[in-house]
């Protein structure tokens, strides 16, 4: 089992809080991960129909049966055990009693949100990261290899070619979570929904466009975009609000959590063909921007990431916020470094005076270096390390 970087955060929650809830896309790892740091715990899972039944028509009675506590898996399937969890574990004042998993963002969160809110320390689990892989001394395929295979689990531990996967994958999450959240009648334009958002994968998230283009209405498409991100599917990615006196994009971009499934989606057959396909700079933009976002999901923190974009077109793909201060990231997936490329860097370290952080850049290359002053980071080491 390759070792999961949020396995240190959930020890330290469950020091702190009585519940702890692991949430995130199917596949993801999250029972691997609940089990393996409390092997003491027992496992119960609501996809059980019988044990569904138990735990629907006497809660009571069901948390009863785990004195000590236990891991309840999709534990969003019985919305009524919250409540019941609630007065337990303010009766029982132990930390780190229970531990929730659900993949369905919706349903655990607002069960979290309603029943249980100060009681509950929240980690969001995504796909392998990279750091992850290296740490686990996983021999890391060239990039495109690695954009095309993307990160989830199934495809490390399995002899699995992706695209069967995915397309699998792809089925399951159709035919079940999307009924599960809203009603989809025509299920193939939902299909040509899914491919349309990996087309428009780190654009400007245009929904009139989007509704003319698959027939639908503009309602529609909200509809189903709440829905990818409810299930860990797709996530927009905010502009930062911060102008030094230009006017500002006030839309958000769109980007999937795995760059392999976006990949599968549009038709991508292997990585030889990723490597000359016009989308290749946009999943290495996804790629940077997930890696950054996994890193704060892994330490239980909430997303600080924004971009920038005035309406000249001026733009730095990712600016992360720490402590009132920014920090702006270049993105290129040119193999070959440019001086060029830390033209945009330079021109918002300028606007931004004395708010800017240190600026990195992240590119398609093999060597990290530092260029007048800016640190020029490889793909390979794209936290710095």
């Amino acid at each position: 089992m390759i070792p999961r970087t949020a396995t240190l955060t959930l020890q330290s929650l469950a020091k702190g809080f009585p519940i702890v809830a692991i949430t995130g896309p199917r596949q993801s790892g999250k029972t691997t991960l609940a089990r393996s740091t409390f092997p003491d715990k027992p496992y119960v899972s609501l996809e059980d129909l019988d044990t569904r039944a138990f735990a629907n028509e006497d809660p009571r009675g069901f948390i009863a049966r785990f004195a000590d506590g236990a891991i309840v898996d999709e534990a969003q399937r019985c919305p009524a055990l919250f409540s019941y969890l609630q007065t337990h574990v303010d009766t029982q004042k132990h930390m780190g009693q229970f531990v929730l998993t659900g993949s369905q963002q919706f349903g655990l969160l607002s069960g979290i949100t309603q029943s249980l809110a100060g009681r509950v320390g929240l980690v969001q689990l995504l796909p392998f990261s990279v750091q992850e892989l290296q740490a686990a001394q996983v021999a890391l395929p060239n990039l495109d290899a690695l954009l095309w295979r993307g990160q989830y689990p199934a495809l490390y531990d399995r002899a699995l070619a992706p695209t069967q996967w995915f397309s699998n994958y792809v089925t399951t999450y159709v035919e079940r979570d999307v009924r599960q959240i809203v009603e989809v009648q025509n299920l193939s334009l939902f299909q040509r929904f899914l491919k349309m958002c990996a087309a428009r994968c780190g654009q400007l998230l245009n929904m009139t466009s989007m509704a003319n283009d698959c027939g639908v209405s503009y309602k529609t498409i909200g509809a189903w975009l709440s829905v990818l991100e409810a299930g860990y599917v797709a996530f927009l990615l905010q502009p930062h609000h911060q102008n030094f006196g230009k006017r500002l994009v006030k839309t958000p971009k769109l980007y999937f959590y795995d760059t392999g499934l976006a990949a599968y989606l549009l038709g991508i057959a292997d990585a030889d063909h990723l490597a000359i396909h016009a989308a290749r700079g946009a999943l290495f933009e996804n790629w940077v921007i997930g890696e950054h976002l996994k890193q704060r999901f892994n330490q239980g923190l909430p997303s600080n990431l924004y971009f920038w974009r005035n309406n000249t077109g001026e733009e730095v793909d990712l600016v992360l916020e720490e402590g009132g201060k920014l920090q702006p990231v270049e993105i290129k997936s040119g193999q070959t470094f440019h001086t060029n490329f830390l033209d945009g860097l330079n021109k918002w370290a300028r606007y931004a005076g004395d708010a800017a952080l240190p600026p990195r850049l992240v590119y398609g290359g093999e060597d990290s270096m530092v260029r007048s002053g800016i640190a020029v980071l490889s793909w390979r080491h794209i936290q710095g390390d």
